[in-house]
Order: structure tokens, then sequence, then C-alpha cells
């Protein structure tokens, strides 16, 4: 199993959820966080236009996926073509356990 992880400076969420959900990619989890890259955020006018801030952080969304291996190319190929721009982290899962029902492995997922 894989943990994908997406970081996406655009929301592009709801692109990628869906394309996710064609091949049978069902849970995801998606976060709004603030953080900062290599690019600083646009600058904000403020006080009527008269003062300029330069923001520390800007907006970014995350997304979070477990996946079998089997699906990694397919599921990346997804968010680099539905994603408009950000980051794309693999990592593998060593062991996963549902809580509920007991089941580990990829039963899980």
């Amino acid at each position: 199993m894989l943990r994908i992880e997406a970081l996406l400076g655009n929301n592009d969420v709801m692109a990628i959820s869906e394309a996710l959900r064609k091949i049978e990619i069902g849970g995801l989890t998606v976060g709004k966080v603030r953080g900062r890259g290599k690019n600083p955020p646009a600058e904000i006018h403020a006080s009527k236009g008269s003062a300029i801030f330069q923001p520390q952080f800007s907006e970014k969304y995350v997304i979070v996926v477990i996946i079998p291996e089997s699906k990694e190319e397919e599921v990346i190929n997804i968010i680099k073509t539905k994603g408009s721009v950000g980051k794309i982290f693999v990592s593998p899962i060593l062991r996963a356990i549902d809580i509920g029902t007991g089941k580990e492995g990829e039963e899980t997922i």
C-alpha cells in the first residue's frame, strides 16, 4: 500500500476527486492549509489601496489517499493532469488497521 499526498496551490480538489472515483478510489482526505513555497504569495493591497502587504503564507489544499501499489501510476497521472500546480509525495504504508472491524492490510482501503 502507498500513501499519496498532493499539496495543491490551486483548488483542483473536485476535478481530482471525480477522476479518482472513476478508477474506484473511494476514500480520500482533503484539507485546506496555509504554507509557503519557493514562490512568495501575491501582494495584497490594504488600506483602500494605499498600503501593500506581503503575506508570509498562502492557502493551499492537501489531498491524501491510501492506495494499492498497483494503482500508483494511474493515481499520479490523474493528479498531474487534473492539478494545475503543486507537489506529489509518495510514501509506503507498512501497516493499516481498521479500528471498527479489526481488518488489516488492503482490506482497510
